[in-house]
């Protein structure tokens, strides 16, 4: 089963997340901001990462600045954020996303963009 780590200080966007991924059959994990993250992340090896812009102690550019520095396996990540300017994508794809989604995602779209990244076939 694929392991996904959700980053995001809102509960409800970390719950709305980890239902669809859950109900996907992707076994999913939590973290309130990115610090957090990379805790667990160095702990135990992800698949993919859900990551937010906007977070308390260590944002989402940081995180994915520093989880790519680090000598480990690279999943790939999407950032899902309400910041919807260019100059924010661009950052967000130098830091190391590989894929920026505007909030709120659909299910649909959040689910199509993780089989690409996982290379999994739609069942």
């Amino acid at each position: 089963m694929k392991r996904i780590l959700v980053v995001d200080d809102a509960a409800t966007v970390r719950l709305y997340h980890r239902n669809i991924l859950e109900a996907a059959g992707y076994a999913v994990d939590e973290a309130v901001n990115g610090i957090e993250a990379m805790e667990k992340a160095l702990q135990t090896p992800f698949d993919l990462y859900v990551v937010d812009i906007n977070m308390p102690k260590l944002d989402g550019y940081g995180f994915l600045r520093e989880i790519r520095s680090q000598e480990i396996a690279q999943p790939p990540a999407i950032m899902v954020s309400t910041e919807a300017e260019s100059n924010d994508r661009h950052r967000a794809y130098r830091a190391g996303a590989n894929i920026y989604l505007i909030k709120p995602v659909k299910p649909d779209g959040l689910l199509t963009y993780i089989r690409l990244l996982l290379a999994e076939e739609r069942t």
